[in-house]
């Protein structure tokens, strides 16, 4: 004769239901975890990419006759690295929200996609920048960088709030490179 145990000893039961729930928990986070894993790859390989163009960068922007509130060549790496995090971290956040059904995939895509537009562009500047030496055009290149992340800070703070926020200091960093770029360009006509 079988018994289920269950009804005998009905704690059981709800002792399998947590334990279920914390799998499927534990799995959500390790997924979660690997999704943020590979947006800070994607990130960080963008940034790997541009900084092949910058080897020699720290010289080449001591050479520049730069304003008088130009940081030192040092400041940057640090910078990027943080902004390079809150982009991934960002994006993710949009990506996990992309099955939630009052967001759907026909808002968050094109977020995405110009999230993946501006990392592009992002990675590109430096090379025309510090690799060929292209003053105008690099100051072309960082507006339309600079207008795509707007754009995508739109987006993303229109789908989740945090993430768009998450953008703000990028903004601001990029518009003081702007800035930057375009006074390195005007002054330095022999070096770029």
């Amino acid at each position: 004769m079988h018994t289920d145990y269950h009804i005998i000893f009905p704690e059981n039961r709800f002792a399998d239901q947590a334990a279920e729930r914390g799998i499927v928990r534990r799995r959500e986070r390790v997924h979660a975890a690997v999704q943020l894993g590979a947006w800070l790859l994607l990130c960080y390989a963008a940034s790997a990419f541009g900084a092949l163009a910058t080897r020699d960068a720290s010289d080449f922007y001591n050479q520049l006759s730069l304003p008088w509130w130009a940081p030192s060549a040092g400041v940057f790496g640090p910078v990027w690295t943080v902004l390079y995090a809150l982009m991934a971290v960002s994006a993710w956040m949009i990506w996990r929200g992309r099955h939630d059904s009052a967001l759907d995939e026909i808002n968050v895509m094109p977020a995405l996609q110009l999230f993946g537009a501006q990392l592009a562009v992002n990675a590109l500047w430096s090379w025309v920048f510090f690799a060929w030496n292209l003053g105008a055009l690099s100051v072309v290149t960082i507006l339309v960088l600079l207008a795509l992340v707007v754009a995508t800070t739109i987006k993303f703070y229109r789908i989740n709030q945090t993430a768009g926020t998450l953008l703000f200091p990028y903004i601001a960093w990029l518009a003081f490179a702007t800035c930057l770029a375009f006074s390195a360009w005007r002054r330095n006509p022999n070096l770029l």
